[in-house]
């Protein structure tokens, strides 16, 4: 029979309890347990969990639960210097001092130091930051620059990924390189309100589907783990990519690229026109794009060129109604 246990914290008892939510006795301990209790000291705000005679439904299990009431207590973490407990944090994360705040007043505090959100902040956050708006704190900055906005001309969209605080970029079509890219027959360049940027590139018809880009991996974090997406749209009204495979790759300039394959158009039917290849993920996202992964790679010190491909090794037949808003790169397993 499966047993749970509850730990009494102020006498060092412990009780089973089986799956009928009868109690028997652990070997070793004392009596059975009638409280459990966490106190916080000062400020803080603590849970006493006793026993009563009324209960309620809802447990997890299919069982009932006893109801709990909740009380003030001291708590030790008072006691340690607000700018001790401020060095403490800043050696986590934003997301892990986001949580540490609600330990108490005194974390709640310490938590909102200038001295930990700029350890949060990229070195060179002082060129990231706008400089038409005025900062009341390192933390509003900090929120601040988790938000997209436009640098380098416009062409790349930048931001932090909150929990972790690492740099995140998006290139935008513009600062691809696109066959017959300049030419109105075959692409058109158009707003869309949706997008980051103020033109998205969409493709009206071309037989030679290729593009790419290159960047700098300083504008990224050094020592982090990095994917690459494609981030695209398809019209309702289009052709040329019912299953076709498109070769993708991502990788340092003068190395050997990886190629992996993608797919805008995928169908269910068991005999495909083109060959069968592996296909990286791809799924739609939040903001209504939709996202295929072309690649990851590991930025060490951030000196680096990176460069990506998008490129029709299958076929020449003529295709149209994919929309292109860009490449993003952002840390691996990070939405």
């Amino acid at each position: 029979m499966k047993k749970e246990y509850k730990t009494d914290a102020s006498m060092g008892q412990t009780q089973g309890v089986d799956s009928k939510g009868k109690g028997k006795e652990v070997s070793g301990s004392m009596a059975r347990a009638k409280k459990f209790s966490v106190r916080r000291q000062g400020q803080s705000t603590a849970l006493t969990l006793k026993a009563k005679d009324k209960e309620v439904s809802g447990s997890l299990m299919g069982q009932n639960q006893s109801v709990g009431e909740i009380i003030t207590g001291p708590s030790p973490f008072d006691d340690l210097p607000e700018d001790c407990i401020s060095n403490i944090v800043a050696f986590t994360s934003p997301r892990d001092a986001c949580v540490s705040s609600s330990v108490s007043k005194t974390f709640e505090s310490a938590v909102r130091s200038d001295s930990v959100w700029e350890k949060f902040l990229p070195l060179d956050y002082t060129s990231l930051a706008p400089a038409s708006r005025a900062f009341s704190s390192k933390r509003e900055l900090y929120f601040a620059l988790c938000d997209h906005f436009l640098i380098d001309d416009d062409k790349k969209s930048f931001w932090l990924e909150k929990g972790s605080g690492k740099k995140c970029v998006m290139l935008a079509a513009r600062a691809l390189w696109i066959t017959w890219g300049s030419s109105p027959e075959y692409w058109q360049w158009i707003s869309m309100p949706e997008s980051r940027f103020e033109e998205v590139a969409e493709l009206r018809n071309v037989c030679a589907f290729e593009m790419g880009g290159t960047m700098n991996t300083q504008v990224l974090s050094p020592g982090t783990h990095y994917s690459a997406y494609f981030v695209y749209k398809i019209r309702n009204q289009r052709h040329g990519f019912r299953d076709l495979p498109i070769q993708v790759g991502v990788g340092f300039k003068g190395q050997d690229m990886p190629k992996n394959f993608i797919c805008f158009d995928l169908s269910n039917d068991v005999n495909k026109q083109w060959p069968r290849k592996e296909l990286m993920k791809s799924e739609k996202r939040e903001d209504g794009w939709i996202e295929a992964e072309i690649g990851d790679f590991f930025n060490e010190e951030g000196c680096d060129e990176i460069e990506v491909s998008i490129v029709d090794i299958t076929s020449g037949n003529w295709k149209c109604g994919v929309i292109i808003q860009g490449i993003e790169f952002r840390p691996r397993d990070c939405r």
